[in-house]
């Protein structure tokens, strides 16, 4: 039987752990790569070959939309699938990743049973699938993908992104009613952190959630959101959309749940704290998480504009 391989391409490594994670528990005899950034990936795909490649978009030295355009450029390049593990959905990007050659999308947060599927389904395409040991079903992760190119186009308003833009852009968060705003929450020290108050969006396990940001620093972020009959979990994988109020563009920040607490001392609080520990190390990312914290500190209140 021969050796089905795949790259995994990703600069936060608790992203690349979940996806590697995933495929061992699934794909016993899948042999896995990775690759920290693109740059790096391009330098492994220049002298190995790899049945698929598993790669997030925004990353520092080499994006996964310049990898991409890259590797399709190569001879090598033209059959191997190419999967966008991205939380951008928006039909711009889309459509620019399908006209540089895309396969196909997972949407961050992901699960692994979604997970699995656009791997199956990619190595069915490729011709790879049945060479390989396919183990049980995968077990349930929290988390949510994006279904398909259909889905990402459909019914969705454009995202700004959260590289600079020569122009302003509407911002597609909390277009819908916002909730009442929550009482304050007990004063919380995250570090560094400086008291940030505005609203955002929290994507967890195919739910949104409008959010109160309380607190925000450069490693994490201390938001407030109402109750639900699912609360999030710790260590499950979310991204948290941030609005600039200066520009209105927003980061997507990726990241987990790191602690869930009431935000009153009774069992019927409404109310719940979400610390969210961002696992990004993209420069770019960074360098507007310092912005928007020093936007936030000149003001009393930071509440951006849906």
């Amino acid at each position: 039987m021969s050796k089905v391989s795949v790259l995994v391409v990703d600069d936060a490594p608790f992203i690349r752990d979940l996806v590697k994670k995933a495929l061992r528990s699934y794909f016993p005899g899948l042999q896995i790569e990775e690759a920290t950034n693109g740059r790096k990936a391009q330098q492994m795909l220049g002298r190995t070959r790899f049945d698929l490649i598993l790669c997030d978009w925004e990353m520092p030295e080499m994006s996964g939309l310049e990898l991409l355009q890259w590797f399709r450029a190569q001879p090598e390049g033209a059959g191997v699938p190419f999967v966008m593990v991205t939380s951008r959905g928006d039909k711009a990007n889309v459509v620019e990743a399908i006209q540089a050659g895309v396969s196909d999308y997972v949407g961050k947060p992901f699960s692994n049973e979604q997970l699995i599927t656009k791997v199956k389904k990619a190595l069915h395409r490729a011709g790879k699938l049945a060479q390989l040991q396919v183990g049980g079903a995968p077990r349930p992760s929290a988390g949510t993908a994006v279904g398909s190119v259909a889905n990402l186009t459909a019914g969705r308003p454009a995202e700004a992104s959260a590289r600079p833009a020569p122009a302003p852009v509407s911002s597609p968060l909390l277009n819908s009613a916002r909730p009442a705003e929550p009482p304050a929450p007990p004063a919380a020290s995250t570090g560094s952190a400086q008291s940030v108050r505005g609203q955002g969006q929290l994507r967890l396990a195919g739910e949104q959630f409008a959010c109160v940001i309380k607190t925000l620093s450069l490693r994490d972020a201390l938001i407030v959101v109402r109750r639900g009959e699912r609360l999030p979990q710790v260590f499950e994988s979310g991204v948290l959309d941030l609005e600039q109020d200066a520009d209105r563009s927003v980061a997507r920040i990726n990241g987990y749940v790191h602690a869930v607490a009431a935000l009153e001392a009774k069992v019927d609080c409404e109310w719940i704290k979400v610390t969210i520990k961002f696992v990004d190390q993209d420069p770019e990312k960074l360098d507007y998480l310092s912005r928007l914290i020093a936007s936030g500190t000149a003001q009393s209140h930071y509440s951006p504009s849906a």
